[in-house]
């Protein structure tokens, strides 16, 4: 009970103090394939040697960048393309996700097997559990969250900091009483980890201007697609 009253009293203050908190994370994102496939029960032994020769092979993992633009209510999600003369810049593609904690509101684009939606919906703050650990990444002292993605069926590791106190995170992952530095998801399948962070005037880099067509869908219908196409897959392969 008094955890949980520590907690509460850690949000409150993280709310407060975020209002004047405004910045750029980038983080580079690793899907290990080696430990993706094994996961996929309905390959056949065939189909999981082929797929281990083709993707299985890079022990370092199949790597990109992201970037999350935050300020003390709203934040903005997206995938990056790298360049040799000018550095990161944002990629042409259709992903975003944005949240905005004033309104509890959050607008996302994906594309999703080959269709582009546009997901509308209220917040849904995942329900963490905070662990008695830490350690250092880039340069901040973390803590350890732990929380079970119902939908995917996966567990969700995230290491978040204090020292930037704002409730926000990279992919669909918030609510914690500061930043989300690291995310490890799936057990290790995804690593999501920090590799920039700047603490600068972000209102010009939330804007999103880009107009992008797609199907309108709830955050529920979305869910209902994300679970449809892996039970299709399943039953594609079996």
């Amino acid at each position: 009970m008094k955890k949980c009253i520590a907690f509460i009293l850690i949000l409150s203050y993280t709310a407060c103090a975020a209002q004047e908190i405004e910045g750029v994370i980038t983080y580079q994102r690793t899907q290990f394939w080696s430990k993706i496939l094994p996961k996929l029960t309905y390959l056949s032994k065939e189909e999981m040697d082929r797929e281990l020769r083709t993707w299985g092979s890079n022990d370092e993992g199949w790597k990109s960048k992201y970037q999350l633009v935050f300020n003390g209510t709203e934040s903005r999600y997206t995938e990056l393309n790298e360049t040799s003369e000018y550095g990161w810049n944002e990629r042409d593609s259709d992903f975003m996700l944005y949240r905005n904690q004033e309104t509890g509101l959050r607008s996302e684009i994906e594309e999703i097997g080959g269709k582009t939606y546009l997901i509308g919906d209220s917040l849904h703050m995942p329900k963490w559990k905070v662990l008695n650990e830490i350690r250092e990444i880039s340069g901040k002292i973390c803590m350890k969250a732990f929380t079970y993605d119902s939908i995917r069926k996966q567990n969700v590791v995230a290491w978040f900091t204090g020292d930037i106190a704002v409730n926000t995170g990279p992919e669909r992952y918030f609510g914690l009483p500061g930043a989300i530095l690291e995310l490890d998801i799936d057990d290790g399948a995804v690593v999501v980890t920090a590799l920039k962070i700047e603490m600068k005037p972000v209102n010009e880099l939330l804007k999103f201007n880009k107009k992008v067509k797609g199907k309108k869908i709830s955050g529920n219908d979305y869910n209902l697609l994300v679970t449809s196409i892996l039970r299709d897959a399943m039953k594609a392969h079996r």
